[in-house]
């Protein structure tokens, strides 16, 4: 069996929390359920901030959600979407599912509610592969799994059965997009380069300044 990558540190889970609290706005759906039903996290409060100079293990800041099960279809998933190509590595490289067990495990109210209909989708994709072929998610050839995900990828086309398994999808492909575009390796998959130090600094492209009307002082 193959063994699943380390987890990431708290440290780089809690930076990417912030950008990605913004960034999600999944509808809500037939997942969603109560703060007190069956699998909710009781939480009374938040406690104070964690310590980001401290390099915390699994468990320490709140409790993991997700069984080795569970994250291993979540890596199967997440390496659909994000397969490894020419633009990057695979999610399951840059630790996306260690991030989505770490988003569902938080006890802010979004993470709450976005917990079930995680849980909920992954169970759906194990449920889905065992009615129609026999075998786990993770078990399935890329066409059987690229079959399911086509019937949920996008929910304007989705049968009335599969409406709630397409709003997971939306869902887990959005925490997924996060994670894997807060990395370094993500950012280079879309060309983005930041601020990179330069040996001398000459200033703006020519092209730039007269688009803007301006010209380069010599001093």
């Amino acid at each position: 069996m193959e063994s699943l990558p380390t987890r990431l540190s708290r440290r780089d889970v809690l930076k990417y929390f912030g950008a990605m609290t913004a960034a999600l706005a999944a509808p809500d759906n037939a997942f969603a359920q109560d703060a007190n039903a069956p699998g909710s996290v009781a939480v009374k409060g938040y406690g104070p901030d964690p310590d980001l100079m401290k390099l915390h293990s699994p468990g320490d800041v709140w409790p993991l959600t997700l069984s080795p099960a569970q994250r291993k279809t979540a890596t199967a998933l997440a390496d659909i979407i994000f397969p490894a190509d020419q633009f990057g590595p695979a999610a399951s490289a840059l630790r996306v599912p260690e991030f989505v067990d770490e988003w569902v495990s938080a006890p802010y109210p979004q993470h709450q509610k976005d917990r079930p209909i995680i849980l909920d989708g992954l169970a759906f994709l194990e449920t889905e592969s065992q009615k129609r072929f026999q075998k786990d998610f993770t078990a399935l050839s890329g066409d059987q799994q690229g079959a399911i995900c086509n019937d949920i990828c996008w929910p304007p086309d989705a049968k009335p059965d599969f409406k709630s398994a397409a709003e997971f999808f939306v869902l887990f492909r959005a925490l997924a997009s996060g994670a894997y575009y807060g990395t370094p390796d993500g950012w280079r998959a879309v060309g983005y380069e930041g601020n990179v130090p330069l040996p001398t600094f000459e200033g703006p492209p020519p092209e730039v300044l007269q688009k803007l009307g301006l010209q380069q002082t010599v001093k």
